[in-house]
């Protein structure tokens, strides 16, 4: 596999992963929005309405964008965990995209709650959003593509479906969600294939470690549901410093950041990595899952799916085998089935 491109590659990624009206409109839409949510329920359960004034075209650039901005971490990770370790890597990025959330948050006149119960929740919400997946995938990423971990991630759908049904019950089953659920998990052992099993103890457990990210963020997208009322910032900049609380005395006792000699390539990765593909990824996602839906949110895994491998082929030079090509429309169409609207009839009177 080819190394990581130089800080001139970065930059182009960095400048492409910022462009246009895209980035614009998703962070200028995730300000003004500070009224509560009302809840639609049925025997199924309740699922967060839209808020008021919000335009679901709005609400769609938002999904691209979050796509775009998530299907690009993926090889900024791989460029930082180059020269800076897994866990200094996990906690500078939550150090500074929490900073910057609480700036904005002070700047927009918001404060963070003080109760003990809201923080336990941010400190729950830390560990199944951030500081265990955002660790495990940086880590397998020392050993596995960009690309790779962008497809097997991109599954979080389907176990936030399977964490639904079996759980909060909150959405319905549905032969298509099924369908959906069959496709992505055939995708998934496509990819891992025989192949993997081929260097266990090596690919095999990073990709399993990405899967078990995956199910981390699956998780995460229900509990999330529990923070509507608040703006999506709050949230968003909670548990990205509890996070920050939890890794960066880990970093310190068995990393020693002070000895590191990082390259600028990696430097750079992870300040892009920490404000666009965290600070801001992070406030349109609780922004998505109190308009969309956990499983609406999580739809935007099949449009990471291509951004995600087309970036780690195009900047880090990866290819995907063939089983991985079958394997990755599978997910595709997996995701797809379980997340794309269904057109009710309209029946004439």
């Amino acid at each position: 596999m080819p190394a990581a491109g130089g800080s001139s590659d970065l930059m182009r990624l960095c400048l492409a992963n910022n462009h246009g009206w895209i980035m614009i409109e998703a962070f200028l839409s995730c300000l003004p929005y500070k009224d509560g949510v009302a809840d639609q329920c049925s025997p199924e359960g309740c699922e967060p309405a839209m808020p008021a004034k919000t335009d679901m075209k709005t609400e769609l650039a938002l999904l691209i964008a979050l796509a775009v901005l998530w299907g690009a971490s993926y090889t900024f990770i791989k460029i930082g965990v180059e020269t800076i370790p897994p866990v200094t890597l996990i906690a500078a990025r939550t150090l500074i995209a929490g900073g910057i959330l609480l700036a904005l948050i002070r700047w927009r006149g918001l404060t963070l709650p003080r109760d003990t119960a809201s923080w336990r929740r941010f400190a729950f919400q830390a560990c199944l959003n951030s500081v265990v997946p955002f660790t495990l995938i940086a880590s397998a990423e020392r050993s596995l593509d960009a690309g790779l971990a962008t497809i097997l991630n991109a599954t979080s759908p389907i176990f936030t479906f399977l964490l639904t049904a079996l759980i909060t019950r909150h959405e319905p089953v549905t032969m298509r969600k099924l369908f959906g659920v069959g496709a992505g998990i055939a995708g998934i052992c496509l990819i891992v294939g025989t192949q993997a099993l081929g260097g266990l103890g090596h690919q095999l457990w990073a990709q399993l470690a990405v899967v078990a990210a995956t199910v981390c963020y699956a998780g995460a997208a229900i509990f999330g549901r529990g923070f509507k009322g608040l703006d999506p910032m709050i949230p968003a900049a909670g548990s990205m410093l509890c996070g920050a609380a939890i890794l960066v005395p880990l970093s310190l006792v068995f990393d020693r950041p002070w000895a590191l000699a990082p390259s600028t390539a990696s430097i750079l990765a992870l300040l892009v990595l920490s404000v666009f593909s965290t600070a801001l990824a992070f406030c349109i996602y609780f922004r998505l899952i109190h308009t969309l839906g956990s499983v609406g949110t999580t739809s935007q895994a099949y449009l990471r799916v291509p951004i995600g491998v087309g970036i780690g082929a195009v900047f880090l030079g990866e290819s995907l085998g063939p089983t991985a090509w079958w394997g990755m429309a599978l997910v595709v169409a997996g995701v797809a089935a379980m997340t794309l609207p269904v057109r009710k009839p309209v029946f004439a009177r």
